[in-house]
């Protein structure tokens, strides 16, 4: 391991002890503090987004991954908001998650407590550096932060400007803090960085998190890929249905919760099918589709790694299915397990839905776009996991936390 990154992992772990004591006002201070820093310096981490995006467009990055690099003014302030909103939040440490006096007479409490050092590895957009460090602080830890290199210019301006406005408030720098290396020797090292770093988060590409998953040491919180899928049912008001596909696929393509697939029962798909192929068409999305769909113009034939591809671009996969039951057995062949979403008036088949469809977040009647830390009140997240244990769903606060027993006696002996 290389010994510069042993040093920042210490110190990282010196500031850790001290923010332990700090109280929801300081870390509340610190937070409106960043996001103070992050407005006025605006021009100084545009300015550096600039120079990163253009090296990016000089590669021959795809478009949509350029979309995830690019800040503007808005993006900027979007950032800042969402630390304001994490200083908002109820502070997690000292939760009690359960308590009670046992027979004995020993009172029992398991109290949210920080993990200590986060590690989190990811790709382009550099608002994952703001909200990670911004729930990690929180969430009473340190963040070890290892971006990619298409970003190195944003997050350290905007890295800068958050380890000045910790020491501003009082806090040291090092709770906040870039891996260095270069190349893939930095995040290498951060994931065999076992009792140094306590627990890594992968962000990005489905290449990233298995990379992450399979060579790391440190244990990980696996964030997932989005085959996100909406299914409209026989019972479903097509003109919401439109509404739903539309925003799910087209308001934000190079995100992960961005629909990525359609499914339509046949019972409907006479009236649908031709509604939304001509909507898509005309906001610029190319559909894969089966036979169905295929029959209408402008549509491409799906290939079988259709249903299982995460776009994140104009395009989408699309298939008419016989029943709720075949919409079902769709989804849990090609899912991810991000989110998925059903479009029906029928009780009955979103019930059967939600309760057969294994994901981290189901939908009824509304957008896959709705999976989001900051949309479903978390203020922010630092991912979305798919996995099954600790963490499921947007990770906001109470997931970057972890638990201890405090049991507490008169002189209480076993026998």
């Amino acid at each position: 391991m290389p010994e510069d990154l042993a040093a920042v992992a210490h110190r990282a772990r010196e500031a850790s002890r001290l923010l332990a004591t700090a109280t929801r006002a300081d870390k509340d201070r610190v937070l409106h503090a960043m996001a103070d820093a992050l407005l006025t310096a605006a021009d100084r981490v545009l300015a550096a987004n600039a120079e990163d995006v253009a090296a990016a467009r000089a590669d021959g990055t795809a478009e949509h991954l350029l979309d995830r690099l690019r800040l503007d003014e808005g993006r900027v302030a979007a950032m800042a908001d969402g630390l304001r909103r994490v200083a908002s939040l109820p502070d997690p440490v000292g939760e009690v998650v359960r308590g009670s006096r046992l027979p004995n007479g020993l009172e029992l409490r398991q109290l949210r407590v920080p993990f200590g050092i986060v590690g989190v590895i990811y790709e382009a957009r550099p608002n994952v550096t703001t909200d990670a460090a911004g729930i990690c602080l929180k969430a009473g830890s340190a963040v070890l932060l290892r971006g990619s290199a298409s970003a190195l210019r944003s997050n350290t301006a905007v890295v800068g400007l958050l380890r000045d406005a910790l020491t501003s408030a009082g806090l040291p720098a090092d709770l906040v803090a870039l891996v260095p290396g270069e190349g893939r020797d930095g995040a290498a090292a951060l994931m065999r960085a076992r009792g140094l770093v306590d627990v890594l988060v992968p962000r990005g590409g489905a290449g990233l998190i298995r990379s992450v998953v399979e060579s790391s040491t440190v244990p990980v919180i696996e964030t997932g890929v989005g085959n996100c899928h909406v299914y409209v049912d026989a019972a479903a008001d097509l003109d919401t249905a439109l509404a739903i596909v539309a925003n799910a696929k087209v308001q934000r393509t190079s995100v992960c919760n961005a629909a990525e697939s359609l499914l339509v029962h046949e019972a409907v798909a006479e009236d649908f099918v031709p509604r939304v192929v001509a909507m898509l068409h005309e906001a610029g999305v190319t559909v894969h589709g089966d036979e169905r769909f295929a029959a209408h113009e402008g549509v491409v034939p799906a290939t079988e790694e259709d249903w299982g591809t995460e776009y994140l671009s104009l395009d989408i996969a699309a298939r008419v299915v016989s029943d709720l039951d075949a919409a079902i057995d769709h989804v849990r062949h090609w899912s991810t397990g991000h989110s998925e979403a059903i479009v029906t008036e029928s009780r009955r088949a979103a019930d059967r839905f939600v309760a057969e469809v294994d994901a981290a977040a189901v939908l009824v009647n509304a957008s896959t776009r709705f999976v989001d830390g900051g949309e479903l009140g978390f203020g922010a997240e630092i991912g979305i996991s798919t996995q099954k244990l600790h963490a499921r769903g947007p990770m906001g606060l109470p997931e970057m936390t972890t638990t201890k027993y405090v049991v507490s006696g008169h002189g209480h002996t076993r026998s």
